[in-house]
C-alpha cells in the first residue's frame, strides 16, 4: 500500500513539533507539507530540522492552500482564529482534515457541519487515546449512578494555554451529560464565588487550574453520600498527544464524508 500523504498545520507549535518529531515511527505516513503562521520565525526552515528530528527537505511554509493537491489528510493544531480558513480549504480540495485545535469559536459549529457533509472530518480536543477512555467511563459512570451523586469536572494546564475550561474538560462535561441523557449547557457551572448558595442537583461543576508547565491534568468526580469515585488522566509527556493525532490521521484518509471523533478510531481498532 502506498504511504498516506500528510499535511501538518501548525508545525512550528508544540503539537506540531511533536507530530514532526514522532513521524518516524509511522511508516505508512509520509509528510508532504508543514504550515506555519505568516509571522512564525520558523518559515523556510526544514520542517524536521526545526522539530531537532531527521531533515524532511520540506520547508515550513505559510499556506495550506497550495500544499493540497498532494496531500491524503491534514492535521490542523494551529490556533482557533485559522480554523475556518483551514477547514474551507480543505472543503476546496475535498481532503480529509483532524482538526485538534482547542477552543474552537461557537460561530464554527456552522461550518464544520457543512464540511462533514462533503470531507471526513475529525474533531478531537485530545487525540490521546487513554483520553477517548476516560470519555467513555465518564459517561458509564454518569449513566449508572444516581442522580444524586454531584459531578465536578477538574483540569490543570500549564500557564500558557490561552482557553479555560479546557477542550477536553468539557468534552467530559458533555460525556458526563450524555450519560444522563441532559443538556450540558443546561448544567453546567463554570464559576463559584462569593455566595452563590448550596449546589443544585443535576449540576456538572468546572475548576481550572493554570501553571507551571503542567502537560494536562484531568479528572472526573462523582461525590454521593459517605464515598466519591474519581476518574483521573495524567498526561505527562506531550508526546502521548502525538502519537494518537497520528494514529487517527492515517485512520481517517480515505474514510467517506462524516463528522469523526477519537472515539471513532478507539473502537475500530485503529485499523
Amino acid at each position: 500500500m502506498s504511504a498516506v500523504r500528510l499535511v501538518i498545520v501548525g508545525a512550528s507549535g508544540r503539537m506540531g513539533i511533536q507530530l514532526l518529531r514522532l513521524l518516524g515511527q509511522f511508516p505508512a505516513l509520509r509528510l508532504v507539507g508543514a504550515v506555519a503562521s505568516e509571522r512564525s520565525a520558523a518559515l523556510g526552515q526544514d520542517a524536521g530540522l526545526h522539530a531537532g528530528a531527521a531533515a524532511t527537505a520540506l520547508p515550513i511554509s505559510a499556506a495550506l492552500p497550495p500544499l493540497l493537491p498532494q496531500a491524503d489528510v491534514v492535521l490542523d493544531f494551529s490556533n482557533p482564529g485559522a480554523a475556518a480558513a483551514h477547514v474551507a480549504a480543505c472543503v476546496a480540495e475535498r481532503v480529509p482534515l483532524l482538526l485538534g485545535t482547542s477552543g474552537l469559536p461557537a460561530e464554527l459549529a456552522a461550518p464544520l457541519a457543512a464540511a462533514a457533509d462533503v470531507i471526513p472530518l475529525l474533531v478531537a480536543p485530545n487525540t490521546s487515546l487513554g483520553v477517548m477512555l476516560l470519555l467513555e467511563l465518564v459517561r458509564q459512570a454518569a449513566q449508572a449512578l444516581p442522580r444524586s451523586y454531584d459531578i465536578e469536572i477538574m483540569e490543570a494546564h500549564h500557564r500558557n494555554k490561552t482557553d479555560a475550561p479546557s477542550g477536553t474538560a468539557l468534552a467530559l462535561g458533555a460525556a458526563a451529560a450524555a450519560g444522563r441523557d441532559v443538556n450540558l449547557a443546561d448544567q453546567a457551572v463554570y464559576a463559584r464565588h462569593g455566595h452563590p448558595g448550596p449546589r443544585h442537583e443535576g449540576q456538572i461543576g468546572f475548576a481550572v487550574v493554570r501553571g507551571g508547565d503542567v502537560v494536562g491534568e484531568h479528572e472526573a468526580w462523582f461525590l454521593g453520600d459517605g464515598e466519591r469515585l474519581l476518574l483521573k488522566h495524567s498526561a505527562t509527556d506531550r508526546s502521548v498527544f502525538g502519537r494518537g493525532a497520528l494514529l487517527a490521521g492515517q485512520w481517517l484518509a480515505g474514510k467517506p464524508a462524516g463528522r469523526y471523533g477519537m472515539r471513532d478510531v478507539f473502537i475500530s481498532g485503529y485499523r
